[in-house]
């Protein structure tokens, strides 16, 4: 592809509106003017000092809350003791071995760490941390590029940048992750090979907001947005399709979390496609990963997923009275307990987004409805209410929420209440009925509202994979990884470890792929080297959570949930047993019944409370049976795989307690 003769606004232009973090330039010649952040660049390490750094032997000391404190050495006192006068003032003696290198003034900010003369953790943070209190928050690390999020939003990412930042090399541009998308744009165009734009980093670091930005990028600079052939049946480019489907994965699949008010709870592979001529011909999303557990049980700090909230708040009063939606969330179990607003989002105007999104996409009326149905189907099986009667068998306490659930649904609420309280199994030949406790039926409960939830999300991303598909024209793609992010919560339980382990099979593929890639480069260019395989260093932990024999965490859990007097209290027991002073990355906490393991980003301590439920989350068939033989379409289709033709539970049983 050739390079475009305009580009917008300049290159010096843009390179200085992102180091001082000034709004985008509008035309091709900017006026400057400030955002709400100053403008002014952060002082050098020895503009702070007030010295000439050649005249002393600089040093980073390790500092318990600063991390590193840089200083220079007032004197060498023998047996590698050192005492060094830190910025702050003091002096302190120290081991020289345990300090790191100085790098010179030139290396201020640079805008690739690999150039750094010291190569050090000290130098890598303090060489962020400077770049971030200028705004600019991309920095190249090698191969990679390192984002911090800042937190607010930046107006860098305009379409003058994308103009910018088009046909250019990533050395003649700053740091940006338009660079990135467009190197791997003109890579497959060279190549003819597909390719994958990995982000990853910790709960919050902005991957999913860095995801939006290179589809973003990729759709301006590759869309056909001149042919009427271009539009879809909505009149709207399959550009603005795929654009479209990122607010409806967020009001979906995201939720505010202690550490994000945006955070994807779930981990997704964006396929775009496109044509011999480099121009998009389709896109795909492959989910992962799903949270399902926020759907009835979220922290005080926390919120459920942002669409129950945008759902009842935004939605016509038609629609809600048509779903026996009558309160707000703080009326209903599943989003009364937990956070009900966030900070500066409008959940009614977040809605009409939604709403905007799925009409362009190509969702029909009845389309969206059906998904509103579910959600309010949800919300009325968390208000319904048990109680137990003195033989210990669950009672329905009344039935409001119940016969609104069942109106929803389409099901008869007399089926329904016998299929939750007295569900027949077979035996033998023979059905019986159940006698269930009251646990029994509020777990059976949250596990249908679970399996409700997944269900319609994976049918809502096939909805839209439909839209964005096309059959014909298709060469190669570019995919974006937007993994669900490393997690260290207050309180780390099951979903924290899956999402944890897939982190460390990811990180160990990356290092192997990509550390095996360079040290290929040293081979060509004659370097010395002796080969290292760096995705060793991560086999332990990964042997630790999946491996069979002997067994690790997964398969003891598996193995658990067959026994019959199982419980969690035997499940950590057995692992303790099994891990318990034979690795070190397990360890077992002295009071909490939980393990600790230690994870290639950081140490994690896990409870193990209810994690024999979870990885059963067992579904009352009785009851799936009966919404797959609904009267509403949309509900029958999400569980078609337990449609038997039968309306209700079998009869003719006998009674079991």
């Amino acid at each position: 592809m050739n390079r475009s003769s305009r580009q917008g606004a300049t290159v010096a232009s843009i390179r200085k509106a992102i180091q001082q973090g000034l709004d985008r330039p509008e035309s091709p010649a900017p006026s400057v003017s400030l955002s709400s952040r100053t403008a002014n660049t952060a002082p050098d390490l020895f503009e702070q000092a007030n010295v000439n750094f050649t005249e002393k032997k600089w040093l980073w000391v390790p500092h318990e809350k600063e991390g590193y404190i840089a200083g220079y050495v007032v004197s060498e006192d023998g047996n590698d003791m050192v005492t060094v006068h830190l910025m702050t003032g003091r002096d302190v003696a120290v081991n020289i071995n345990v300090t790191e290198r100085v790098n010179p003034p030139k290396f201020e900010k640079v805008e690739d760490m690999a150039d750094l003369g010291y190569l050090n953790e000290a130098s890598v943070m303090h060489n962020l941390k400077q770049r971030y209190a200028s705004n600019m928050i991309y920095t190249y690390s090698g191969l990679f590029l390192v984002a911090v999020n800042p937190y607010y939003n930046l107006q860098i990412y305009g379409s003058d940048y994308v103009a910018a930042y088009k046909n250019k090399k990533r050395t003649e541009v700053p740091p940006h992750i338009f660079s990135i998308a467009d190197a791997a744009f003109h890579d497959m165009l060279h190549s003819k090979e597909n390719q994958s734009i990995l982000i990853t980093g910790e709960s919050g670091a902005g991957k999913t907001e860095n995801t939006k930005k290179v589809i973003q990028f990729l759709t301006a600079i590759a869309g056909d947005h001149k042919t009427a052939a271009a539009l879809t049946a909505t009149g709207c480019s399959l550009e603005q399709q795929i654009l479209s489907a990122n607010p409806i994965l967020e009001s979906f699949g995201n939720a505010q979390t202690i550490r994000n008010n945006n955070s994807s709870r779930f981990g997704k592979f964006i396929r775009i496609e496109f044509n011999f001529a480099g121009q998009i011909a389709g896109a795909n999303i492959e989910w992962y990963l799903f949270e399902k557990p926020r759907v009835t049980n979220q922290s005080k700090q926390e919120r459920n997923y942002h669409v129950f909230y945008q759902f009842m708040k935004g939605a016509d009063k038609s629609v809600k009275d048509r779903l026996l939606i009558d309160k707000g969330p703080e009326g209903y179990t599943f989003t009364r307990k937990c956070r009900q607003t966030i900070q500066g989002v409008d959940d009614r105007a977040e809605f009409d987004t939604l709403v905007a999104a799925m009409a362009t996409t190509g969702f029909k009326t009845e389309e969206q409805n059906d998904l509103f149905r579910v959600l309010a189907a949800i919300l009325h099986m968390g208000n319904m209410q048990f109680q137990a009667t003195r033989n210990d068998e669950a009672v329905l306490r009344e039935q409001v929420a119940a016969e609104k659930l069942c109106h929803v649904l389409g099901i008869q609420l007399s089926d329904f209440t016998r299929a939750v309280l007295r569900p027949s199994i077979k035996a033998g030949r023979d059905w019986v009925t159940q006698s269930r406790t009251l646990q029994q039926v509020l777990l059976s409960v949250e596990a249908l509202a679970r399996s409700m939830y997944e269900r319609m999300f994976g049918a809502l991303v096939s909805r839209i994979n439909s839209a964005m598909s096309r059959p014909d024209g298709k060469s190669t793609f570019i995919g974006v990884l937007d993994i669900a992010g490393f997690e260290i919560l207050e309180v780390n339980s099951f979903e924290q470890l899956c999402i944890n382990y897939t982190n460390e099979r990811l990180q160990q593929f990356f290092n192997r792929t990509m550390f095996v890639l360079e040290q290929e480069e040293y081979t060509r260019e004659g370097i010395e080297w002796n080969f290292i395989d760096f995705g060793m260093d991560l086999q332990p932990t990964i042997d630790l959570i999946d491996r069979t024999k002997p067994i690790g965490v997964m398969s003891c859990l598996d193995e658990e949930c067959v026994m019959p007097k199982a419980t969690d209290k035997t499940f950590t027991e057995k692992l303790h047993g099994l891990w318990a002073n034979k690795s070190d990355k397990y360890e077992a906490p002295r009071f909490a019944m939980g393990f600790t393991i230690k994870h290639y980003a950081s140490q994690v301590e896990y409870s193990t409370e209810g994690w024999l439920e979870k990885n059963k989350d067992p579904l009352n068939e009785n009851v799936t049976r009966l919404l797959g033989n609904s009267s509403e379409p949309f509900i029958a289709q999400l569980y078609s795989d337990y449609a038997d033709g039968q309306s209700g539970t079998p009869g003719g049983g006998n009674d079991v307690s």
